[in-house]
């Protein structure tokens, strides 16, 4: 992402120290007092977008500090730097391969240079046959090997081919076809996959396998059991042709699975995992909502990239996200940001963040290979904003750890029941003054007194009850979750990402640390039959676990 003439460690940057001294200066003010000096606060920090409502104003910022992080993100060439991702440049350095999942949903008619080469045409011939697929097993066309038509689609996938189709389908359940069941497995945990296969028909169901490679290890022995478990109805090998289909780059491997040629998507390396949704990742996406649905979440996306590409950074939604995330992180040293979304269609988006964020940015050296001295990613974790009102809500009110939230919440929900939906939006908009303004101890004795509590209960409880406040937030309000703004919100999300790996000078698209870990169980899973030995270079804390798994099971 970096070479030697452009790169510069963001410590060394001016707006870099300023910041650092305005942090100093401004964590001894509170947010409600800012929004008590300035009633126009709302305006200056919030950004309308046709899909998203961005309300960035209760975070610990005021207009010097806005000023501060938009010289931050010149000084650190974030438009240049945009501009060669969208350009198909090699960003991803450490890969040596371009950053290019924006390509998958571009929705204009110019030409898509990678390499040399206009990826448009591959391109829009998957999109095609994906087309053709997932029309032909919606409608019933598409046949098992006893003539009757599809009712389950199992996606089986790990990472980024199964956490986005999954939140995606969640998300947009009730535009589903109520014909079509979707189930997924990710888990190498057999427990999974067994109730999953529970209760279903071998000659109705249609398994999706997603792998780059076709030889991850937990997809390929969740396709294997699948297989096991089809071929005990099916007796028949060919079969499996008419069960099974695969998005992947390995076509030796898959046709020697028994999927046919024309059942196999393919997969670009300029396309990370956990930014594959919009690729034929998405057949399951497809296979759910339909063709035209899966279309609006791409066109969702393609209105967040043009926003991206073309708005002042100062007006720029993912920019601004970013640069708050930025502030929060470093200058004010918060260790973590939560996800929550009050609109239960949502329940998936947190997890499916987690990866996107954390897989990105968790990473200790900078483009030059030399250890960071500034925190990069936050833990990013989150649940449904009720739920977690009722659970970890108390940790953020008053906890000794200050955790920025992000707040997602729509104006319409896709399921309408009398009362509920105003009941839950209530609530949204409460947590976050709550969060921001808390209670102070004459508050919390004005109240008391006003109950009849005696003076002397109010002292011994006064500062259990109190609430500090000053707890950062920002809100998206969406006018309902459908495939459009669905597309929007994840895009807007994987352009902070971007934003944020570029500040921190860090390379945002690889992912080794996933890797050591499966490398070692790899090595280690012979190990764990009866007879096989251990290896003695192991350590002593993994020798003896080994050895009491292997006694324990005897």
């Amino acid at each position: 992402m970096a070479n030697s003439q452009s790169f510069s460690r963001p410590t060394d940057l001016p707006s870099w120290s300023a910041l650092t001294a305005h942090a100093q200066q401004l964590k001894t003010r509170h947010i409600k007092d800012l929004f008590a000096e300035d009633d126009d606060r709302f305006n200056k920090f919030s950004i309308e977008l046709p899909r998203i409502l961005f309300d960035y104003s209760k975070n610990l910022i005021t207009d010097e500090t806005k000023a501060a992080l938009l010289a931050l993100a010149k000084e650190s060439d974030i438009e240049a730097w945009r501009g060669k991702m969208f350009g198909g440049e090699h960003i991803n350095a450490t890969e040596d391969r371009a950053v290019m999942h924006v390509a998958l949903r571009d929705k204009s008619s110019n030409p898509i240079m990678i390499d040399g080469l206009d990826a448009r045409p591959a391109i829009d011939a998957e999109l095609e046959r994906m087309q053709k697929l997932s029309e032909k097993v919606r409608s019933g066309e598409w046949k098992g090997y006893t003539g009757k038509t599809i009712t389950d689609v199992v996606s089986i996938g790990i990472g980024g081919s199964n956490l986005g189709p999954l939140m995606v389908t969640e998300a947009l359940k009730v535009y589903g076809s109520k014909a079509l069941k979707m189930h997924y497995v990710s888990n190498v945990d057999g427990v999974q996959i067994a109730e999953v296969l529970e209760g279903l028909n071998p000659e109705t169901v249609l398994f999706v396998i997603s792998s780059k490679t076709f030889t991850t290890q937990e997809t390929m022995t969740n396709a294997k059991t699948a297989e096991q478990w089809f071929m005990a109805a099916a007796k028949d090998k060919s079969a499996i042709a008419k069960h099974f289909v695969a998005v992947s780059t390995n076509r030796k491997l898959v046709t020697a699975f028994g999927i046919g040629e024309e059942n196999i998507f393919d997969m670009w390396d300029w396309v990370g995992g956990r930014f594959s949704l919009w690729s034929a990742i998405g057949l399951p996406i497809a296979l759910a909502i339909g063709f035209d649905g899966f279309t609006d979440l791409l066109k969702g996306a393609y209105e967040m990239d043009l926003h991206f590409q073309q708005a002042p950074l100062e007006e720029n939604a993912p920019v601004m996200m970013a640069l708050v995330g930025i502030w929060n992180r470093n200058f004010l040293g918060y260790p973590a940001q939560a996800l929550l979304p009050y609109d239960q269609c949502l329940h998936r988006f947190p997890a499916y963040m987690q990866q996107a964020e954390m897989e990105s940015n968790g990473k200790h050296v900078n483009w030059a290979g030399e250890p960071i001295s500034y925190g990069s990613v936050p833990l990013v974790w989150g649940e449904v904003g009720i739920n977690g009102q009722h659970a970890f809500y108390q940790m953020l009110h008053q906890g000794t750890d200050i955790i920025p939230a992000d707040f997602i919440g729509s104006v319409s929900p896709n399921t309408p029941v009398e009362g509920h939906h105003d009941a839950l939006m209530a609530n949204f908009f409460a947590q976050t003054q709550a969060l921001m303004q808390g209670i102070d101890a004459n508050q919390v004795r004005k109240e008391l007194a006003a109950k009849g509590v005696s003076a002397e209960r109010i002292e011994e409880i006064v500062l259990h009850k109190v609430h500090k406040g000053n707890r950062p937030t920002n809100t998206l309000l969406l006018p309902q979750v459908d495939a459009k703004t669905l597309g929007a919100l994840i895009a807007l999300y994987e352009h902070k990402i971007f934003v944020q790996g570029i500040i921190w000078r860090i390379h945002s698209f690889d992912q080794w640390g996933v890797e050591l870990g499966k490398v070692l169980a790899s090595a280690i899973q012979p190990e764990l039959s009866a007879d096989a030995k251990i290896n003695p270079a192991h350590d002593a804390s993994t020798r003896h676990l080994i050895a009491f798994y292997k006694n324990a099971r005897k």
